[in-house]
């Protein structure tokens, strides 16, 4: 079934059920209000929403209306943690390459992992909001998962079986920033402003056989102004996959159901088949007066992100956001 959040004044937006080709939503009101409160009682909330779905797409469904991406909050907007891994070693190297920082050791034995604020996610549709150009905004496009409890110790095997939900991610990260909070010996905190998602989150039997072994078999296609930029086959350019990253997460502790857990950027090892973010794009490129050709972002430039099922259409629609200027003080 596919989920999404609408925006209504309050911070937990109000939950619906979205038909597969994401014509038509209807409200969820009866069973729940909010996201978070199917994912804490999932055996019980789940089947009911599953039929309301069926009816939907079935056009049963009395009170259906037009569904709009562009009144959607994130699928949960907000999460009692998020985390973001590294399961594209390709883009992990990269990044230190182009700062001339060594690899971090063990990058190849097990996914990197940091937090990320979780305390409100921008909608698909929602501007990118930074302070200045001069920041270096850039975008990174990947995947996300929400669970359900996963109990600590578990396996990556067993770690699958507590995913309940995919969304398309656009983590953007303040470059400008980075070198300071590196500098000072702590993880991204101010060069992280906030993560957008897809405006749907779908469960893993939408994907029928593209959903195997912890990845998705299908397209993810990054659009910067209106040019494709990147088009990479999420399952085979991932080097961990969702089951590692969560199994990474809770080896020590219990992973409570609402987490998110995103991919990071997820693009094409072959570098000259595309990218995922400007800083990738800029590490590839001959400086021109000590700098690279392309600049980050820049006021009045898009971003659309997205990735259609086998059928065609678009599975979790699309993150197309703008960024508008600096922030007015």
């Amino acid at each position: 079934m596919k989920l999404a959040t609408l925006k209504d004044g309050s911070r937990d937006g109000q939950l619906v059920v979205v038909s597969r080709d994401l014509a038509t939503a209807h409200y969820a009101t009866g069973i729940a209000q909010r996201l978070q409160q199917v994912l804490d009682d999932w055996g019980f909330l789940s089947p009911q929403l599953q039929d309301l779905y069926d009816s939907l797409n079935a056009g049963r469904a009395r009170h259906a209306f037009p569904f709009d991406p562009r009144q959607c909050m994130a699928p949960l907007p907000r999460a009692y943690q998020c985390l973001e891994g590294r399961a594209c070693l390709q883009q992990a190297v990269r990044e230190c390459q182009a700062r001339g920082a060594e690899l971090p050791e063990g990058l190849c034995r097990a996914p990197l992992l940091q937090q990320a604020a979780s305390d409100a996610f921008w909608g698909a549709c929602d501007d990118i909001v930074a302070p200045s150009e001069a920041m270096g905004i850039d975008f990174g496009a990947g995947l996300a998962v929400v669970t359900g409890d996963v109990l600590r110790g578990s396996t990556p095997a067993q770690a699958l079986d507590g995913i309940r939900l995919l969304m398309l991610a656009n983590t953007v990260a303040l470059r400008s920033l980075e070198p300071l909070e590196r500098e000072r010996g702590q993880g991204p905190l101010q060069s992280r402003p906030a993560t957008a998602f897809s405006p749907v989150a779908v469960t893993l039997d939408e994907l029928g056989a593209t959903w195997e072994q912890g990845r998705v078999h299908l397209t993810l296609q990054t659009i910067w102004n209106g040019r494709k930029i990147g088009l990479c086959d999420a399952g085979q350019d991932m080097d961990f996959h969702f089951g590692q990253l969560i199994a990474q997460a809770c080896q020590t502790r219990h992973l409570r159901a609402g987490s998110i857990v995103c991919s990071g950027p997820v693009g094409p090892k072959d570098a000259a088949k595309g990218y995922v973010s400007i800083a990738e794009k800029r590490c590839q490129e001959t400086l021109q007066d000590g700098q690279p050709a392309t600049g980050y972002l820049q006021a009045g430039d898009t971003v659309r992100i997205e990735m259609k099922g086998k059928d065609g259409h678009s599975l979790c629609g699309a993150i197309e956001q703008v960024f508008p200027g600096d922030i007015q003080s």
